[in-house]
């Protein structure tokens, strides 16, 4: 049995689901799109032509909500179905679009560029807890204007894994979608067996904005999933309590369906979020608070209701260092999303309000992953009784020998997650001798080696060449000559 945490009764999802509907009808929905504006307007919504305030009838969601589908797939590179969205599966990826790194000698916060990107991206690729890959941080080495692109081209190059993605403009959206049809092998593919999926942000209060509505509908009529994002802040950007900011959550979740389902009805779409509370004594927005994780474990129960599949930010931290504060943060809200049953986590490696990233807390977060995937595998029976087997005449009263019975060397890898050498279980006299490393010093090691034995996926040549030609093109129309140099980066 799945063990499951649930904050929510019937009622209240009932009532959350209400006043969402009240919501979207007064004050309305802002949408800064023309085109989403006029599908809403197409199909009964009424549109304030001086404010862009859509106001949209509970039956048009409705019919929205019955064409979204209950569950999807997101596949890796030789087209295995690897990542489920729907039910109560549970995936995790790295956070996303970070804009510093940890440098682990100097601890300080540097700004990424492409060689720290594809840093976690090989880290990444070889640790089984993470199922997708993420566009981890922004490249500064490159324009503006193709990070988004280039992103995404990184990690096409250099994973085999689906890629959690995302694009800031309507244009740089198509610009991806064309970039997955390429490695698939042309649109048809790319939508029978979406590889990536992205997140879309509505703007907090009741925004969907030119380019989030935008890329929804280009998602939608690609066929490739959208990862709805919504971002309401208790207290500053939403209602103070958290059911109010629950209930705003879902009324921008419910409107970004819409405006996808409208698009083109049976697009993959997933109800997901980062939802906060803001600090009072900080003007903080601590996305490794207990408060949050409550938020998101809330909404997930409210997309559940409906069938939908769910997405959160969990397991990061706001310390600014990979401590014992980012040990505790990002633990306890990854176990907090698992047994929410959300279906994809991102957020583990990052820190400081999800603006850095870590390759080592990436390492460290992997063994709380596991831990709490271990969790979901909840208690089993494993033997016809439960513990009278174990004993036989031959007993020892003084505290019994089961080391030597058989069945203990049979199943203890069925019962016990043995984690990696991050975790230390030695002695004290064993830890010492093997250097009095603390965790931080056994992460470094691990990522040290998870470089040294990394290799490069072997894509289709005539692939390969195709998407390295449409990225040095984009680069060109950039002002951008080349790409970054790094030896290992040209195609092999």
């Amino acid at each position: 049995m799945q063990p499951k945490l649930l904050l929510l009764d019937d009622n209240l999802i009932a009532r959350i689901l209400d006043e969402a509907y009240q919501l979207l009808l007064k004050p309305g929905i802002k949408v800064n799109n023309d085109e989403a504006r006029e599908l809403l307007a197409a199909a009964g919504a009424q549109i304030d032509p001086e404010t862009n305030v859509a106001h949209i009838p509970e039956q048009i969601v409705r019919k929205a909500l019955a064409t979204a589908p209950r569950e999807f797939y997101l596949y890796d590179l030789d087209g295995n179905p690897t990542v489920k969205y729907g039910g109560d599966a549970v995936h995790f990826d790295p956070g996303s679009s970070g804009i510093a790194m940890l440098n682990p000698e100097t601890l300080e916060h540097e700004t990424t560029e492409t060689a720290h990107l594809l840093k976690l991206i090989k880290v990444a690729e070889q640790l089984p807890q993470y199922d997708a890959q993420s566009t981890a941080v922004v490249c500064h080495d490159v324009p503006q204007t193709i990070q988004d692109s280039y992103r995404l081209y990184l990690a096409l190059m250099y994973s085999k894994k689906p890629i959690v993605t995302g694009a800031f403009t309507n244009k740089t959206v198509i610009e991806m979608i064309d970039m997955l049809s390429i490695l698939a092998g042309g649109k048809e593919a790319a939508r029978e067996k979406p590889r990536a999926i992205f997140d879309v942000c509505p703007a907090p209060p009741l925004i969907w904005s030119n380019f989030g509505a935008g890329n929804l509908i280009e998602l939608a009529r690609a066929g490739i999933p959208a990862e709805i994002v919504s971002v309401p802040l208790s207290g500053a950007a939403a209602p103070v309590t958290m059911l109010g900011t629950v209930t705003q959550h879902t009324a921008e979740c419910l409107a970004g369906i819409t405006i996808h389902q409208l698009a083109k009805a049976g697009s993959p779409v997933v109800w997901g979020g980062a939802a906060c509370i803001f600090d009072m004594k900080k003007g903080a927005t601590p996305m490794g608070s207990v408060e949050t994780a409550m938020l998101d474990c809330s909404y997930a129960q409210v997309a559940k209701s409906l069938g939908m599949p769910t997405h959160a930010y969990l397991g990061s931290s706001d310390s600014k260092l990979v401590d014992a504060q980012a040990g505790l943060e990002s633990g306890v809200t990854a176990m907090i999303g698992a047994l929410s049953g959300i279906n994809m986590i991102s957020g583990s490696g990052m820190l400081d309000f999800l603006s850095c990233h870590s390759a080592e807390k990436l390492v460290i977060d992997a063994e709380g992953i596991a831990m709490a995937q271990r969790m979901l595998e909840g208690v089993k029976v494993l033997t016809e009784t439960l513990a009278t087997e174990f004993y036989d005449k031959n007993i020892n009263f003084k505290g019994g020998d089961f080391l030597k019975q058989r069945v203990t060397m049979n199943l203890f890898r069925k019962e016990q997650h043995m984690p990696s050498n991050v975790i230390d279980r030695d002695s004290m006299r064993d830890w010492k001798k093997a250097g009095s490393l603390d965790t931080f010093e056994r992460a470094k090691i691990m990522v040290t080696n998870l470089l040294a034995s990394y290799k490069r996926p072997e894509l289709d040549p005539s692939k390969e060449q195709l998407l390295h030609a449409f990225m040095l093109d984009l680069c060109k129309k950039a002002g951008v000559e080349s790409l970054p140099v790094l030896e290992e980066f040209e195609p092999a």
